[in-house]
């Protein structure tokens, strides 16, 4: 049997082991499938070892959310060494919810791949490729376990020094559990990717403050199932508005 597959699938055993909740976005290459209230603007800020983050998520039209990020890569974890920065685009459609709100289906589409990718895809072919997925959260034990799955696809304009075609399957899964109360939380994930692009298998698990409906604080370690060029530790801060800005 593959040892990566073995590797992945432990760590999501362990993580369904360990690991109440919908987990948003923050730090996590996860997403789950809601679409913020229609005017809704949400501010992410992330500083880590690796990658800093900032971006920018507005709910402009009922159920579709909008977003602009951009990435600064240190290389091998050295926030003394600035590699560049890489930037994405997407648009999220929030396809169904169920009743209670606690689970659904979205589709997400567009350009510039998450940090978690760039130490395969590199800088460059990052903001070349396109991509889709589709996040599908399921609700457990009386909502107090999440669980985020998002299969994805992409492909990579002029990829390498041959600059060729590349597509590639994209993978993510991630655990969200409140295990006292409805304001902290424990989230594990695992992503990657397999195919003409390989992006090496990371995991991440980490802590989350929910104080109030406007902010979200995380606190993440993340690495390589296969080395050490991982996220390392991150802090993330999330804001929202209150609903002011509709189409």
């Amino acid at each position: 049997m593959n040892s990566d597959f073995v590797k992945i699938a432990s760590a999501t055993i362990l993580a369904l082991t360990v690991f109440r909740g919908c987990a948003y976005a923050q730090q996590y290459n996860s997403d789950n499938y809601l679409s913020k209230p229609h005017g809704v603007a949400t501010i992410i800020l992330t500083a880590g070892e690796r990658n800093d983050m900032w971006m920018a998520t507005f709910s402009l039209l009922p159920r579709w959310e909008f977003t602009a990020a951009a990435y600064v890569y240190h290389e091998s974890g050295n926030r003394a060494i600035d590699n560049g920065y890489s930037t994405s685009y997407y648009a999220k459609y929030m396809i169904y919810e169920n009743a209670a709100k606690t689970g659904g289906v979205a589709v997400k589409a567009g350009t510039g791949m998450d940090p978690g990718y760039m130490a395969s895809y590199g800088l460059k072919d990052a903001f070349q490729t396109f991509w889709m997925n589709a996040p599908a959260t399921f609700p457990f034990f009386d909502n107090r376990v999440s669980l985020d799955l998002m299969p994805g696809a992409s492909i990579t304009w002029d990829y390498g020094a041959d600059e060729k075609t590349a597509p590639a399957f994209t993978y993510s899964t991630r655990l969200a559990w409140y295990p006292f109360d409805m304001e902290t939380s424990i989230v594990g994930e695992v992503f990657g990717s397999e195919g003409e692009v390989r992006a090496k298998p990371e995991y991440k698990i980490g802590a989350r403050w929910e104080p109030n409906q406007n902010v979200v604080l995380a606190l993440t370690y993340g690495d390589e199932f296969e080395g050490d060029d991982g996220a390392g530790f991150e802090v993330g801060l999330m804001l929202f508005t209150p609903p002011f800005l509709k189409l």
